[in-house]
């Protein structure tokens, strides 16, 4: 059996949803041992290896712990869009914007068989069978777990997703068994960039009962509507996964050194506390 931090892939295709978002589909032995988990947010950590890495896919980390930093491999984590038992192939989705990054640059120069590390999975949402109704909100990055969690929910129930994306050629088709409603934010008609999702959320008709909320993106995006969120009373802190994936003008290295804290800040935050008003009296 394949060792579980020895997991790897070999590219079976690739598809292009939209300019800025590309499926890659792994397939092969390497993912013998790959074992799903219900969480719809899950995740797999992917080594991408620089030019010319005096190694390949499947490698130790024995092998690679020793070489310089520019010679070992970027871990990023990858959203897993699906995992078909039956072909046991697993799709990834990733955002590429030109040979920028390395996670987007090697997605769009991938060739089938190519090969892909990667350890886990790892997730932490689902959402909730006894909430009335779901609101999920995001930017292009949080997309590929906005769509798998919008077709987990019980069927009939309110679907609300608000998505983030640079234009309309950026949609891309979402599905879900419960009554869906979709607004596309675009980037490319300007405004404030961290309150972009934010005011959609705030103009929201009021949500059905009991909501279950996941916001994920953009940092400081992601803060501002957690912030109308909480502070309107549209979702109980409890119902709500809120995790910025990135931070405007931060590489990953430099976003992961000082996310955790960045956590515990807002986490910390002193938010007003919501009104309900009360049933009037027959």
């Amino acid at each position: 059996m394949t060792e579980p931090n020895r997991l790897y892939g070999e590219v079976v295709e690739t598809e292009l949803l939209s300019p800025h978002l590309l499926r890659v589909v792994l397939g092969g032995s390497g993912l013998d041992a790959f074992e799903p988990i219900e969480d719809t947010d899950q995740y797999v950590n992917c080594f991408f290896l620089p030019d010319g890495a005096p190694y390949e896919v499947p490698f130790t980390d024995d092998a690679v712990r020793e070489l310089p930093r520019d010679q070992r491999p970027f871990a990023r984590r990858i959203t897993v869009r699906a995992w078909d038992p039956r072909t046991r192939q697993l799709a990834l989705d990733f955002v590429a914007h030109g040979d920028v990054g390395y996670a987007g640059r090697w997605a769009l120069h991938a060739q089938p068989g190519d090969r892909l590390q990667l350890r886990g999975p790892a997730g932490g949402y689902r959402p909730e069978e006894d909430a009335d109704s779901y609101l999920f909100v995001g930017d292009a990055s949080a997309l590929p777990a906005i769509a798998a969690s919008a077709e987990a929910v019980p069927e009939g129930r309110p679907v609300v997703i608000i998505a983030e994306v640079g234009s309309a050629e950026d949609e891309i088709p979402l599905a879900s068994p419960g009554e869906l409603t979709v607004r596309w934010v675009h980037t490319v008609d300007g405004g404030d960039p961290d309150a972009l999702l934010a005011d959609a959320v705030a103009a929201l008709p009021p949500l059905e009962g009991v909501v279950s909320a996941f916001v994920h993106g953009e940092a400081e995006s992601t803060r501002a509507v957690r912030r109308v969120l909480l502070s309107a009373g549209i979702v109980a802190e409890d119902r709500l996964s809120c995790s910025p994936y990135w931070r405007l003008g931060y590489d990953d290295e430099a976003w992961r050194s000082v996310k955790a804290a960045w956590v515990r800040e807002v986490a910390a935050e002193t938010l007003p506390t919501p009104v309900r008003s009360e049933p009037s009296s027959a």
